[in-house]
């Protein structure tokens, strides 16, 4: 809102609970019928700047079939998600056999610009099996992490919010869109879209401004 740069001091000052609507997003596996990534994010709003995904190469990476469709996430974490009955599980890898995997992005907002070099699965030790999935979207421009697994693997950086925290033009319908109030906007456009397979509420960390508070 106030259209400054903050420190890493600075944001540190400000971070609050808070309830935040989050998505488990399916990222179609490119020429895989009805095969899908699952990732969780509790920032929507960075979902149209996405140009990856992570996992941990060590990890264990199961298939399942649900219903008509198969789910790739974290062997450990499918519980949280899915009952014993409603899924049929088809393989297990090793997160390292899925680098370099190729999806489909969820936006093709510069899909053109990017497509040889970004959205394909990359690997890092940072993604942990605590909760989401095992694997996690990757948007260099809004986080740390994500800008080291950026430049680790040379993603393109896409940063489709401007300075004043608004989705920039490039984003269609959501241009000009303040990110918290997107967040509703890209969770029905997934979800009309087939791509969204959940939401819920989650209490998280999150950075306020220590000078307006917003």
């Amino acid at each position: 809102r106030c259209a400054t740069s903050l420190s890493s001091h600075e944001v540190a000052q400000g971070y609050k609970d808070v309830k935040d609507r989050t998505v488990y997003a399916k990222f179609a596996v490119e020429n895989a019928n009805n095969t899908y990534f699952l990732a969780w994010t509790t920032t929507p709003w960075t979902l149209p700047s996405n140009v990856a995904l992570c996992m941990n190469a060590n990890e264990d990476y199961s298939k399942i079939k649900v219903g008509e469709e198969y789910y790739i996430l974290a062997n450990a974490l499918i519980s949280s998600l899915f009952k014993p009955e409603e899924y049929a599980l088809v393989d297990t890898k090793k997160g390292k056999e899925y680098e370099y995997t190729k999806y489909d992005p969820l936006f093709d907002f510069v899909y053109n610009k990017h497509k040889n070099e970004a959205w394909f699965v990359t690997c890092d030790d940072y993604v942990t099996l605590t909760d989401g999935t095992g694997i996690v979207h990757i948007a260099p421009a809004f986080g740390e992490d994500d800008s080291k697994v950026g430049k680790k693997y040379k993603l393109p950086f896409v940063q489709l919010v401007d300075e004043s925290g608004k989705l920039t033009a490039e984003c269609g319908a959501f241009a000009g869109i303040f990110v918290k109030d997107a967040d509703a906007h890209i969770i029905r456009n997934l979800k009309e879209n087939g791509k969204l397979l959940k939401e819920k509420q989650h209490e998280h960390s999150y950075p306020f401004c220590w000078r307006c508070n917003t």
